[in-house]
């Protein structure tokens, strides 16, 4: 069972609004038909979408995501304040920097640098990984042991360790199938590589070259006019991914405050749906919800194997996460590649990342 909580309100003539609670994220949910005693609650942006029958006490249903094949059981319960039950005051408090592990037994083992925040018994946090965060996590530390949990509309994580002051091991779901186990030690001098350094352009490459459509069917490359003279950056993201909403809201704000004369963005989006025409819609969708001003071309839709998206761009060694960022100079030459992106839940890491990006584009300007 993986909780979180939201609140629904009566926005006045049969319509409602809900405010779903992640730690310190609020995410505002619009989107709500009632018909007799039946609910469909659609998430902004993602395509997520809960759908059940309800009474006064509680709504019985499933969470859906089409184009994933996604469909589990969901059941919300009026008045029930707190996201997990305490069995106890916690011998522990996991504040502080952790050294992460996940699927230590089976060879195929990555890296994670857990981020912590213990308030008497709730926890706050997230894990901070090569190709990206894990988002808003929040929680509680009853006795031995830690749960915590996020859902934002696309991603469900739930996480389960038992705790000493100096340890972690656990286990980590997430959709309807996937399961890994972790193991973690108190570390506050751990650091991950350098994400810079993952994805970079072939020996004999320096400039990066794709044509792809708009959504009025204009095909768009970087040696298109607008482009000419310009420090463009180029967003490798899908409207199904948290960290790239995550970084397309850094995008939007970042653009709104800086000369658009001299710098340009363009994303291209790698989609789950299986046509077109849905994949557009979906892109259309990001573009009205948050304010997207900069195209987003259509680059791959019936899905998002990482290994079709480095075909689609072949100068790059390999396509490690969604987003990825290359960094363009004026002459055209590519200067620097992010790999994942640190977002808002990681707090001195995103700080930091947006200095670092606030400088290096003044630098090529």
């Amino acid at each position: 069972n993986l909780p979180f909580n939201f609140n629904l309100k009566s926005t006045g003539s049969g319509t409602y609004a809900i405010e779903l609670y992640n730690a310190d994220e609020t995410i505002f949910i619009d989107e709500i038909k009632v018909k007799k005693d039946s609910v469909v609650i659609r998430f902004p942006v993602f395509e997520g979408y809960l759908a059940g029958k309800f009474t006064a006490k509680e709504i019985m249903g499933k969470f859906i995501k089409e184009n994933e094949e996604t469909v589990l059981p969901f059941r919300a319960v009026h008045g029930i304040k707190e996201r997990f039950k305490s069995d106890g005051i916690p011998n522990t408090n996991i504040s502080g920097d952790w050294e992460v592990e996940f699927r230590p037994d089976n060879g195929e083992s990555y890296m994670a640098k857990g981020i912590f925040r213990q308030v008497d018994d709730k926890v706050s946090g997230t894990f901070r990984t090569s190709t990206g965060d894990y988002r808003f996590l929040e929680g509680i530390n009853s006795v031995d042991s830690v749960k915590f949990s996020t859902f934002d509309g696309t991603r469900a994580y739930l996480f389960k360790a038992k705790t000493t002051d100096t340890s972690m091991v656990g286990v980590f779901y997430t959709g309807k199938d996937s399961k890994e186990h972790f193991v973690a030690k108190r570390n506050e001098n751990y650091e991950l590589p350098n994400s810079e350094t993952l994805t970079y352009m072939k020996k004999g490459h320096d400039k990066l070259s794709f044509s792809f459509p708009d959504s009025e069917g204009n095909l768009v490359s970087l040696s298109d006019p607008v482009f000419k003279d310009k420090v463009v950056i180029v967003q490798i993201m899908g409207t199904w991914c948290p960290n790239c909403l995550d970084e397309t809201k850094f995008l939007v704000d970042y653009l709104q405050k800086n000369s658009k004369e001299k710098i340009a963005v363009i994303a291209l989006a790698f989609e789950y749906a299986k046509t077109e025409e849905a994949a557009f819609k979906a892109i259309i969708r990001l573009k009205d919800r948050i304010g997207v001003e900069y195209p987003i071309l259509l680059a791959q839709y019936g899905g998002i194997d990482k290994e079709m998206a480095q075909e689609k761009l072949p100068m790059l060694n390999h396509v490690f996460s969604f987003p990825t960022t290359i960094i363009i100079d004026k002459k055209g030459d590519v200067q620097k590649i992010y790999t994942g992106f640190n977002g808002p839940a990681t707090g001195s890491n995103y700080d930091s990342f947006k200095k670092d990006f606030h400088n290096f584009i003044l630098q090529l300007l």
